[in-house]
């Protein structure tokens, strides 16, 4: 080392370390690392487009259960969350997996669902759940999907990483085909003639009998964990009802295991306006559940940008990005809508407004301070449809 003496040459090496394990979590869907990597997308002259019609694309489709996706792959701009529209037929499971690479948020927009879900400690729990409840799986634990009853199933999956890919996943058949039987035979104390038989790749969705109405214990027995996976969201009272919507929120404050993802579920009827607003600590992933939105984008810049939103078709805001949320439709519109942190946080224009005397108010715009005096005192949130 002639160049740099070596202490100056450890200190560019941990520079260069840093740099590079910044990047790699913000690629990997850290929100604490995400204002210190640029983003080419959202750097042009131009806001890009941050809509998807997810329920167009074609997905894994196998027999009556199908999965599609919408990561970075389809629509660019969203690297901070990924998400994935799900259809068990009767019979059908997801079957034993995990991500490596991404926590697991669920609402269950139809049918039901039972899950089983196992952590590094070995605690395991089954819940089945209903239209309106959510799960939550944190990044790497394995578990599995089934659908109960004789009626389909159909939830919506909300990841804390965009770049995870549903297709990518680490599924228990794939693995298992691909080890040697000898090997399997030694780790399981079984002769290989036990193997015989299992699927050579991966199955995703297993199909068979209908699962009993009542879930059968673990192999191990019953060791459960101190946190539920489940939470029952539209039981509950909702947050906030306005005149004009409502809004029913979850984040870990009420369901504490799911630290790396809040959700939303909000009703706007015929022109409600989910008032201008941004999200400072998460990104926003969309999903129209029933209904069209037209959702706006403020970028800076002079830049700004709509799109209209239709049933099946997902949304995305980046962390910090001013948008609304408008129902332009002739009924009710229902919207899921997921945050890529455990904590909601959210500045709405009117509750910043309200929060300026007149006077700074009336030298920022060249207006009236009187002008002021007539806006809203308090949060709109929701602002309902004018009156012709």
């Amino acid at each position: 080392m002639t160049d740099l003496p070596r202490r100056e040459f450890l200190a560019a090496a941990g520079l260069a370390a840093a740099a590079m394990t910044a990047a790699r979590d913000a690629r990997a869907g850290d929100p604490s690392f995400m204002n210190n990597v640029p983003d080419s997308i959202l750097d042009g002259d131009e806001l890009p487009t941050f809509k998807y019609e997810l329920e167009k694309s074609e997905g894994k489709v196998i027999g009556g259960s199908h999965g599609k996706e919408a990561t970075v792959e389809q629509l660019p701009i969203s690297k901070g969350l990924a998400g994935v529209s799900m259809k068990l037929e009767p019979g059908a499971m997801r079957e034993l997996h995990w991500h490596a690479t991404a926590a697991e948020w669920a609402f269950i927009v139809g049918g039901r669902v039972r899950t089983t879900v196992i952590a590094p400690d070995g605690t395991a729990e089954t819940n089945d759940f209903n239209p309106g409840d959510v799960w939550y799986f944190p990044r790497g634990h394995g578990h599995v999907l089934e659908c109960l009853g004789d009626e389909p199933a159909r939830f919506i999956l909300i990841f804390d990483n965009g770049y995870f890919s549903e297709f990518g996943t680490f599924s228990i058949s794939d693995w298992l085909g691909l080890v040697p039987r000898p090997l399997l035979a030694k780790n399981f104390g079984l002769p290989e003639s036990a193997f015989d038989g299992f699927p050579k790749g991966e199955v995703y969705f297993a199909r068979g009998a209908v699962p009993p109405e009542v879930s059968r214990p673990p192999l191990q027995g019953w060791k459960t964990p101190a946190l539920t996976h489940r939470y029952e969201l539209l039981k509950r009272p909702p947050h906030r009802t306005f005149q004009g919507g409502r809004e029913w929120r979850v984040d870990s404050s009420t369901f504490p295991i799911s630290t790396t993802v809040a959700g939303v579920v909000l009703d706007l009827e015929p022109g409600g306006l989910r008032e201008l607003h941004w999200h400072p600590t998460a990104d926003e992933w969309q999903y129209v559940i029933e209904g069209e939105v037209s959702v706006t984008m403020f970028g800076s810049r002079g830049r700004y940008r709509a799109e209209t939103l239709s049933k099946g078709d997902v949304g995305y805001i980046p962390q910090g990005y001013g948008h609304s949320i408008e129902n332009v439709g002739e009924g009710p519109c229902r919207v899921l809508i997921g945050f890529n942190s455990g904590i909601y946080a959210a500045i709405d224009l009117s509750q910043w407004i309200a929060g300026n005397p007149a006077d700074i108010l009336a030298k920022n715009f060249g207006k009236p301070a009187e002008l002021f005096e007539k806006f809203p005192r308090e949060d709109v949130f929701v602002a309902p449809a004018k009156e012709d």
